[in-house]
């Protein structure tokens, strides 16, 4: 069999004139090949399905400032937006580590940058999470440059399976890493209605927190539909619009992420091992989308500041500039708070 006779993989049928269902979107989940269409997608302010715009790239490149032969640290890999920034800044001479904790995200991602020509030589991929900085570390040598982009990725979100948004139905399972711990719909199972109150409080500031409690509480809930119409019942009850609905959609799932990621906790085993992994005049830059992890970030490296583990921290979270917003909506929400060991050229950003 010649190349030009070799089979070629049809691409998925749907009903109707455009694919509706994730699976479906052939062009959005192979962009290499649909350059074009996925152009027209992002100029009318929407994130092709599959895909993930990077946030603030600008503001972090400034505050970061990478320079050749300096080694980096992206923490939070990702779609990688942000790590195809920086390293070709660290060239000639410098590499960057690459980590991430989703084993269904993270090949793609690799397999993204390698095409790209970033070779074993410059860029180094793992999978793991925070906790493992001190061994990162022993085989990197320290980090001039960290980043840490903690919202989830929209390819996560994009793709029901994960059970990540409350806009499709899913398995209500919101897991970052879907091969260890319990799912949403485990946990939400095992809470009694004062303590689903109470975590919604804690981790998304929900001020409905307990008539979403009292409502859902109970049910046999396994599908994102199904608690997303839970938390609907429970919102008409108190005569809310469907814009507050949906922002309240937002917290609860929100809510469940960060207990089932115990995302806090982790959080702050990074924080609390962040300075001992920065070289002299190291910088770093983290991006928070929601209260519980902003007032974290900025009590550590306050406290950082004090201790004089850090030399300058930001005064005040950087915010997404107007034109941004409006061509990716899910950058609204992000601040960027950064700081700066002691031992470098501070840069007054």
């Amino acid at each position: 069999m010649t190349q030009d006779d070799s089979p070629r993989q049809r691409r998925p049928r749907y009903k109707g004139t455009h694919p509706r269902r994730f699976e479906e979107k052939y062009k959005e989940l192979s962009p290499e090949q649909h350059a074009a269409e996925l152009a027209k997608v992002l100029a009318r302010g929407h994130t092709p399905a599959g895909t993930h715009r990077s946030i603030m790239v600008a503001e972090i490149l400034e505050v970061l400032d990478p320079k050749p032969g300096e080694v980096a640290l992206d923490a939070t890999l990702g779609y990688g937006g942000h790590t195809r920034e920086l390293l070709p800044r660290l060239l000639p001479g410098g590499r960057l580590f690459g980590v991430d904790v989703d084993p269904l995200e993270l090949p793609r991602t690799e397999t993204r940058l390698r095409d790209l020509g970033f070779g074993e030589d410059v860029l180094t991929v793992r999978r793991m999470n925070f906790a493992g900085l001190p061994r990162l570390k022993a085989e990197a040598g320290g980090f001039d440059v960290v980043l840490a982009d903690l919202g989830v990725s929209s390819m996560q979100i994009d793709n029901p399976a994960r059970g990540f948004t409350w806009k499709a139905d899913g398995p209500l399972d919101l897991r970052l890493n879907p091969q260890r711990g319990r799912a949403a719909a485990d946990l939400l199972a095992s809470l009694d209605e004062t303590a689903l109150t109470e975590l919604l409080v804690e981790n998304s500031d929900e001020p409905h927190a307990a008539a979403i409690a009292r409502e859902v509480h109970g049910r046999d809930i396994r599908t994102t539909r199904e608690l997303a119409n839970g938390v609907r019942m429970a919102l008409r009850a108190e005569g809310l619009d469907e814009d507050d609905t949906k922002k309240a959609l937002q917290r609860t799932f929100q809510a469940l992420r960060i207990a089932v990621n115990d995302e806090f906790t982790v959080l702050d085993q990074f924080l609390a091992r962040l300075p001992g992994v920065l070289n002299p005049g190291g910088r770093v830059a983290i991006l928070t989308f929601h209260s519980g992890e902003d007032r974290r970030v900025k009590k550590a490296f306050q406290q950082g500041l004090r201790e004089g583990l850090y030399q300058e921290v930001a005064p005040e979270p950087l915010r997404a500039g107007p034109e941004e917003r409006r061509a990716n909506p899910r950058s609204t929400s992000a601040k960027l708070r950064w700081a700066k060991v002691p031992g470098g050229q501070l840069s007054g950003a």
